[in-house]
């Protein structure tokens, strides 16, 4: 007797995944978000930085290896706590083992893949951006104003649901390529 099973394409399966992520969008992060306040905030925000990580696209050479994992970083008061390295743990994407690092804003942040600036860093957005601008990284934030500032995601809490912002010229600029179809999900905002 033969057992079936279902065989996905890699496009297959990221279509599975990035309509996973619209039902999320959808339902999942606004009643998480509503559910338990800050914490469950947090929690649906580190589920953005990961799903992040498989619809973004990367130079090859922002790798120092084939090997090398992709580097989520935060930067300024965590409001993850351990909630983000869990969300992460084991997750491997496009071959590359997922790695969370924090930084303190004095550090150098062109090490990172992904980065997460806190609201304690606010005041200090065009010191952080500018020497990342050009550099393929992904900055995310949750701060008004910040896609606006140079920032390329904006996660905002807008009535008790996560919202996306994003500013895709500054990714491009980059050298990142942002699914289409999560673009679409997003709110378009440009630079000022």
């Amino acid at each position: 007797m033969t057992t079936w099973r279902p065989h996905f394409k890699e496009a297959t399966r990221r279509g599975w995944l990035l309509g996973l992520l619209c039902l999320f969008l959808a339902g999942g992060g606004a009643l998480a978000a509503e559910s338990a306040g800050g914490a469950a905030e947090y929690q649906v925000k580190a589920a953005f930085l990961y799903n992040f990580t498989k619809f973004t696209e990367w130079p090859a050479d922002a790798f120092a290896d084939t090997n090398a994992p992709i580097v989520i970083g935060v930067v300024g008061a965590d409001p993850f706590g351990q909630m983000l390295d869990a969300t992460v743990a084991g997750e491997v994407v496009r071959n590359r083992p997922l790695v969370v690092r924090r930084f303190r804003a004095d550090e150098d942040l062109g090490g990172c893949h992904v980065l997460f600036i806190s609201r304690s860093e606010q005041e200090h957005l065009p010191a952080l951006l500018n020497p990342l601008k050009g550099r393929p990284v992904l900055t995310l934030a949750d701060a008004s104003g910040f896609a606006e500032q140079g920032g390329m995601v904006n996660l905002l809490l807008v009535q008790k649901s996560v919202k996306l912002e994003i500013n895709q010229a500054v990714a491009e600029t980059a050298g990142l390529r942002i699914s289409a179809k999560l673009l679409n999900l997003a709110r378009s905002v440009k630079s000022k």
